[in-house]
């Protein structure tokens, strides 16, 4: 019995590892450094109440980028709400400063902020100092698009709607943030705290921008909960007259994700900042990543692929099945299960 039991569980664990791998293996639909994310529904939002990071007391720098500083906004990431995407494509790293170089070179493009600064422009560092419009223009021009909010805290939670993209308890050494390094790291460090999909430094490093106009109460009145583009209009956003607010007064962008300078609550996935779409003035720790919609035929690949692993699985494993029961019986006659077993083999 415990031998038939043990083929099963082979089998299963066999059949799960051969499907994890579909995803990854469709070289010539998904692209180069993006990461597939299926169709389905997820969880956008939260509602409890975070516990405070740390343990130590917050500084007036730390309270302030907790989130926005209108009022409102401290709630601004409930209620938990269920959204169903179609599938899509999210690119596998921040975008660097060798590819929107390219661009620059290529389109005659102007060059973000910082360019010349030491810290912040190594090629393998996310591309900083760039506004929305800058972002936006980079995406169209190797033909994609922004990512939506939604796609956006899709690709960092993974199915299981985890708080970090790599689980639910905070590890610092998965993430850039809080100044625990002088400037931006590269787009492909940190492998240990890349989400589900695959995604890197989803958590800190940069604030990314994405398409959606901000507005705090917009979870609180969805009119759609399939492929949600956030509000219609953007609403105004007032400030408190400090340097950096009187720039970003008025209508604002969502910018997700936290940065190397941010403090630790702002790398929680379902963090929402935002900034001023012509504004560049988080400019050290403000980059972002591109996205596209997947086209059809990828499903069917998957699909295709899920079936072909399970028939070859079939395949390999059949005459080990009929050994492993034959095993059985010898040891005990009467075991019931494995008769039955023995009848599903033999009708193949």
């Amino acid at each position: 019995m415990n031998g038939s039991r043990t083929l099963m569980a082979t089998v299963l664990v066999t059949g799960m590892t051969m499907l994890a791998g579909t995803s990854h293996a469709q070289e010539s639909l998904i692209p180069k450094k993006m990461v597939y994310v299926g169709h389905g529904p997820s969880v956008m939002g939260i509602d409890k109440e975070i516990p405070a990071e740390s343990g130590k007391k917050p500084t007036a720098y730390d309270r302030r980028m907790k989130g926005p500083w209108s009022a409102e906004a401290l709630n601004d990431e409930g209620p938990a709400h269920m959204v169903f995407l179609d599938s899509y494509l999210m690119d596998t790293y921040e975008v660097s400063n060798k590819d929107y170089g390219e661009f620059v070179k290529t389109k005659g493009h102007p060059a973000p902020a910082y360019w010349d600064d030491p810290r912040l422009n190594k090629p393998g560092q996310p591309v900083v100092g760039v506004n929305w419009d800058d972002a936006k223009s980079f995406c169209e021009y190797l033909g994609k698009r922004l990512p939506t909010e939604a796609e956006w805290e899709k690709a960092a939670r993974g199915p299981k709607a985890n708080l970090y993209p790599w689980g639910n308890e905070f590890d610092p050494s998965k993430a850039n943030y809080g100044k625990n390094h002088d400037a931006t790291m590269p787009v492909d460090s940190y492998p240990e705290g890349t989400s589900y999909y695959g995604a890197y430094n989803m958590a800190g490093n940069v604030f990314e921008w994405v398409s959606d106009w901000y507005d705090p109460r917009y979870y609180g009145k969805l009119e759609t909960m399939v492929n949600p583009n956030g509000p219609a209009k953007p609403v105004w956003i007032g400030g408190t007259g400090t340097y950096v607010d009187r720039l970003t007064v008025g209508e604002k962008r969502v910018i997700r994700g936290g940065s190397w300078i941010a403090p630790e609550g702002t790398v929680r996935a379902t963090h929402r900042f935002w900034n001023h779409p012509l504004n560049n003035s988080y400019g050290v720790g403000l980059g972002f990543r591109c996205a596209k919609s997947a086209p059809p035929e990828i499903e069917q690949q998957i699909k295709d692929s899920y079936i072909s692993a399970l028939v070859d699985m079939g395949r390999e494993r059949f005459t080990e099945a009929k050994q492993a029961v034959a095993k059985g019986l010898t040891i005990d006659p009467k075991i019931s299960n494995c008769w039955n077993f023995t009848r599903l083999l033999n009708s193949r």
